[in-house]
């Protein structure tokens, strides 16, 4: 609505501008002109803003995104148990390499 009325006071001044001998009027209408033009453009370019931004409700919280930044703990593979005492058992093959770090 706003948008509206900034462009509608930028043409009634732009009219003043036009047809008026005082210099008083077009001083005045100079302002508002070029005030509401400048207005105009503004809130146009909030709206396009406003159009394309996300809702304040879907943004992560700061808890959230701290967690995010933690690195991820994993898990370590089972200890290799010592064998029981008096059974005789054929040694494990080894365990594959841990996956790289990042």
């Amino acid at each position: 609505m706003a948008r509206w009325l900034l462009l509608a006071a930028t043409i009634l001044g732009f009219i003043f501008v036009f047809t008026t001998r005082s210099p008083l009027l077009l001083g005045i209408g100079l302002l508002l002109g070029i005030g509401g033009f400048i207005g105009f453009m503004f809130a146009l370019a909030a709206d396009r803003v406003s159009a394309s931004s996300r809702p304040e409700t879907s943004m992560a919280s700061p808890a959230d995104l701290a967690a995010m930044r933690k690195p991820v703990a994993r898990p370590l593979p089972p200890a290799q148990r010592p064998p029981a005492a008096g059974a005789t058992r054929a040694p494990s093959p080894p365990s594959p390499p841990p996956p790289p770090q990042r």
